[in-house]
């Protein structure tokens, strides 16, 4: 066994005892090697529960929520999902492995060329990029299974509910200040969400508005 399978291996079992069991979900997280998602100077720490800075002040998720997020999203094999925020590309190449397609919008062009090379060195060929505003989501390709915002929306994601299939399912941290509630939203047969509070989070917020380049 490699140095960095045991990494892998040991994160895996913390997952686990920190209440992410989805076998499909840590499967999915093992197969992807964080290492080649952070900065060359953080390599050390890749394999660490822990959140890291990445370029325009943005994160890559500490691997528990990543995993719990993943696991409250609920995704199948023949899902459609749609992931705001694509930062560093991590949580979506995990989305990758267990969706049918992933669709990502990023509003920081450099940020998202980082990752689609990133894709396309794991060859992940289900995955579609976006550089846009990710409040308004991807209207062209709605509606969708499942929807995962990565970043901390200052209101209820009420255009992003309105792209989802029926009995959908939305993750998203909610909330103006440093500390946020990651929300469960599940569409009902009526066409109303059920919402259900998960555990508090900190996410940096997510900028609506104009794309940007840097």
């Amino acid at each position: 066994m490699s140095l960095e399978d045991d990494r892998a291996g040991r994160l895996i079992l913390a997952l686990r005892r920190q209440g992410v069991v989805d076998a499909r979900v840590l499967a999915a997280m093992e197969s992807v090697d964080r290492s080649l998602f952070v900065h060359e100077k953080f390599l050390d720490q890749a394999w660490e529960d822990q959140a890291l800075p990445i370029d325009c002040a943005q994160t890559i998720s500490q691997p528990f929520i990543v995993g719990l997020m993943t696991q409250a999203l609920q995704v199948g094999p023949r899902h459609r999902v749609l992931e705001i925020g694509t930062g560093s590309g991590y949580q979506c190449a995990v989305l990758s492995r267990m969706a049918r397609f992933v669709y990502t919008v990023e509003r920081y062009k450099s940020l998202l060329t980082e990752a689609e090379s990133r894709f396309k060195r794991l060859g992940l060929e289900n995955v579609f990029t976006r550089h846009g505003d990710g409040g308004v989501g991807w209207i062209e390709q709605a509606p969708f299974d499942r929807i995962m915002v990565t970043a901390a929306s200052p209101h209820e994601p009420t255009e992003l509910l309105k792209q989802l299939k029926p009995k959908g399912v939305l993750v998203c941290p909610v909330g103006r200040t440093s500390v946020q509630m990651l929300n469960r939203y599940t569409g009902q047969d009526d066409g109303s969400f059920m919402r259900e509070s998960l555990c508090e989070v900190r996410f940096v917020p997510l900028v609506e508005g104009t794309a940007k380049e840097g």
